[in-house]
């Protein structure tokens, strides 16, 4: 039985790879089955070399204490490694749990080589990391040219790779290459390797484009392939030794390279038996094996102790034991989450994957290898994941992921607060929205932070204590300044808001709705982090969203974290509907693409944010434990705080998606009133008739009767009023954007010339609902007017949701 023990020539072993049959990339042995693999049922999980955390380095972020691993659950993980490895899994596995300042479990577990003999897995064992190489050795080394100022991500690839000029290919980009959104197939034949890396390029180039770049998604290594050429292009120097020389090297991962040496190779995990030797050292993607061993989709070896620094260096942003491999600022580009069409992605990582482990945050990113490697960085927990496995050792049949999941999994809730998919029915106790979460942890995540708190008369804990309180008295906290969004810090102030300080608190105040709209860099001076506290309303056209989106972006560019602390959507986290926003319509009221109603909590929209408008945000957000999404405000067993002056009770919360739609045009909504939102009309309405014409609609759970009023503010201050109340009869069933339709619909036949019609739009936004009202059409066909952008509003709207439907008894 021969062993591979060095790359051979491309040409050397072409025609004989060419012949064998492919499972999934891996290449077979023509008309020959892997021998079977004694013994690997009897296989026992042997830890070796078990090291936990240094007891003697100084705290992380998470609070003393969080790093005890012995009394922190991440003991599982050994049964979790057990139970893979007998159920043929993997046949041995090196398993690394670590933050950016240490690690936290180092363990190896079975097999390295199950036939024809048994070795057991050390953690030193050398590994084929197969795609893990796009993120570690490719797009590093991308972001370090970046660094260097000989590339951007925006450059076109062609500017590199002209012969790629073809086919619609100079609209590709290096961040679409990076994206995996360049519109490129998944791959091309292997016999496109065989001729050499000139003429595998070239052919790359030749490739007919699957869509327009930027518009679609699809994993391909053929982007890796041609980011390595830019790389080759660039530097002049093949992947192999500018990756070694600022990357690997500086970060003194002594064993990480492709086409390992000999005595590396001796310590490598088996993979399978091509044409009759085995895989041993050698990479084991046919195409980079044809390649010569070099590839920028494949071919990259290492160890679990050099991936940890890797790792270490990304969560320290760049930097790992004084030894920088990049700046912070390219660190955050590369970690950067896009919403992409098949998903959320960063330029290198991915994000949306159906394998990552629960309790990780929605800005963890990672990667796996098909030789079964998994990389996995969760820069909100501080905390890396790393499994490293052969599974496809010794006949291809093992899968990885389901280990990967589990020990993720295992790790993410044993170690560091809180945080992921949240369970709406937690037994331990009752509704506990962000800051109690974030007081139950002994306020951890903010340890030794100068905070600016974002929050008004909302922001309390369960119990009614103000967040501003909450934070005075915080350990280790340093509650600096505040800053009001629009109504005030108690939500009861009507049109600008000026800056002072708060009478209670002494504290200055910064208006974030007065002169400016977002924080002013003087305003931001003094503190390292800002927290969000504000309850939304869970309609677009609502302001206090807006004003997070906007803060976002300042604490981005000054450096500051922004931390969220999420609290219900008051009129339920289920309901979706009305116009998604046009791109490019954007204002400080209309601000994202969202519908009218987008059933969102305030931290998911900040997660939404950051990947829709790729932001690059150092974002935390502190979920809530207890909430069922379809639970109104008045079901949660909170106290209602009016959100601002015009929203008195959670009835006129529902009804504003609807009648709130209509207050840019000459009607009034009830402002000024005892009820606004429950009554709609102007002087030039008739009441009765109104009411019957919206009665024929036959809405479900609700009722519509005349009225009349005299509303105290504009548009028709002082003026009586004719129009409709607007009653709620079964909750569960009505719509309030379907509703407000219903009332545009009926004014614009009734009443064609006194109506403002065209003013509807500047809250709507929808062109299409528009002319379908214009003509008279009936409610479904002016729904189905935006029914398919609704649609993949949805789609994209459940990559963010923090907490599974479902209802609770509290």
């Amino acid at each position: 039985m021969r062993i591979f023990r060095r790359a051979l020539p491309a040409a050397a072993v072409a025609a004989a790879l060419l012949t064998a049959a492919c499972n999934g990339g891996s290449p077979r042995p023509a008309n020959r089955a892997a021998p079977p693999a004694p013994g690997l049922a009897a296989a026992k999980v042997v830890p070796v070399a078990v090291r936990d955390a240094v007891p003697d380095a100084a705290p992380v972020a998470m609070g003393a204490g969080a790093d005890d691993a012995r009394t922190r659950g991440l003991g599982a993980i050994d049964e979790a490694a057990a139970k893979a490895i007998a159920a043929h899994q993997v046949p041995g596995a090196v398993i690394v749990i670590g933050r950016h300042d240490r690690l936290l479990l180092e363990r190896a577990y079975g097999e390295r080589q199950v036939v024809p003999d048994h070795q057991a897995m050390t953690v030193d064992t050398l590994f084929d990391l197969a795609s893990l190489t796009k993120p570690v050795a490719t797009a590093t080394s991308l972001f370090v040219l970046v660094d260097r100022g000989l590339v951007t991500l925006d450059d076109a690839l062609v500017k590199f790779v002209p012969e790629c000029d073809k086919g619609g290919k100079a609209a590709i980009t290096l961040r679409h290459l990076l994206l995996h959104t360049a519109g490129l197939p998944a791959g091309i034949p292997k016999d496109d390797f065989a001729h050499g890396r000139d003429e595998a390029v070239r052919r790359i180039c030749a490739v007919p484009l699957r869509g327009t770049p930027g518009q679609v998604s699809r994993y391909s290594d053929l982007s890796f392939l041609l980011l390595e050429e830019v790389i080759r292009r660039v530097t002049s120097q093949d992947l192999s030794a500018f990756a070694r020389a600022a990357v690997f090297a500086p970060l003194e991962m002594t064993d990480t390279g492709f086409l390992p040496a000999p005595d590396l190779q001796r310590r490598a995990a088996w993979t399978e038996l091509v044409m009759g030797a085995w895989r041993v050292g050698v990479v084991h993607d046919p195409r980079a094996y044809l390649l010569g061993g070099v590839a920028g989709h494949a071919g990259l070896f290492s160890t679990a102790k050099d991936l940890a620094l890797y790792a270490r260096a990304i969560l320290g942003g760049g930097e790992v034991d004084g030894r920088r491999v990049l700046s912070a600022e390219s660190v955050r580009q590369m970690t950067t989450p896009y919403d992409v069409p098949d998903g959320i992605r960063t330029p290198g990582w991915g994000i949306d994957s159906q394998w990552k482990g629960g309790g990780l945050s929605p800005r963890a990113f990672g990667h796996f290898g098909w030789t079964g490697t998994a990389l996995w960085i969760d820069p909100e927990k501080d905390l890396f994941v790393l499994i490293l496995t052969n599974r496809v050792h010794p006949d291809g049949s093992g899968d990885a992921k389901p280990l990967v999941l589990e020990v993720a999994t295992i790790a993410a809730r044993a170690v560091g607060p809180f945080v992921g998919k949240a369970d709406p029915c937690d037994p331990r106790d009752e509704l506990r929205l962000g800051v109690d979460v974030l007081k139950d942890e002994g306020f951890a995540r903010l340890r030794g932070a100068k905070v600016g708190l974002i929050t008004n008369a909302s922001g309390r804990a369960a119990g009614g204590t103000p967040t501003v309180d909450v934070l005075r008295d915080a350990p280790g906290v340093t509650l600096v300044e505040l800053f009001a969004p629009e109504h005030g810090l108690l939500s009861d102030r009507q049109g600008s808001i000026p800056s002072g300080r708060d009478e209670r608190t002494g504290l200055p105040v910064y208006s974030l709705y007065g002169d400016a709209f977002e924080p002013s860099p003087e305003s931001l001076a003094r503190i390292d982090t800002m927290v969000f506290d504000v309850e939304d309303v869970g309609t677009r056209f609502f302001t206090y969203a807006s004003t997070m989106r906007r803060a976002m972006a300042a604490a981005r560019e000054h450096g500051l974290r922004f931390m969220v602390l999420d609290r219900p959507d008051p009129i339920d986290g289920v309901d979706v509907a009305g116009p998604v926003l046009v791109p490019g319509s954007r204002s400080f009221v209309n601000f994202h693409a969202l519908p009218v109603r987008h059933g969102m909590t305030i931290g998911e929209l900040a997660y939404l944010f950051n990947a829709d408008d790729h932001l690059g945000t150092d974002l935390t957000v502190v979920p809530m434990r207890g909430w069922a999404r379809s639970a109104y405000q008045d079901q949660t067993g909170l106290a209602f705080v009016p959100p601002s002056p015009n929203l008195r009770s959670v009835t006129e919360e529902i009804l504003y998606p609807g009648l709130g739609l209509l207050e840019a045009t000459n009607l009034s909504v009830g402002r000024g009133t005892a009820t606004p939102f429950e009554v709609a009309g102007a002087p030039w309405v008739d009441g009765k008739s109104l009411a019957e014409a919206l009665a024929r609609e036959s809405l479900a759970g609700v009722s519509w009767a005349p009225t009349s009023f005299t509303p105290r503010t504009d548009p028709y201050r002082g003026l009586p009023c004719q129009g409709v109340r607007v009653t709620i009869t079964d909750r569960a069933h009505f719509d309030p954007v379907r509703a407000g339709l219903a009332l545009a619909r009926a004014l614009r036949r009734l009443y064609p010339d006194a109506w403002e019609f065209k003013k509807l739009d500047h809250l709507l936004q929808s062109a299409a609902a528009m002319s379908a009202i214009d003509q008279g059409k009936p409610l479904t066909d002016i729904e189905a007017t935006y029914k398919t952008e609704l649609s993949a509003f949805l789609s994209k709207r459940d990559r963010y949701l923090l907490y599974p439907s479902g209802t609770c008894a509290h």
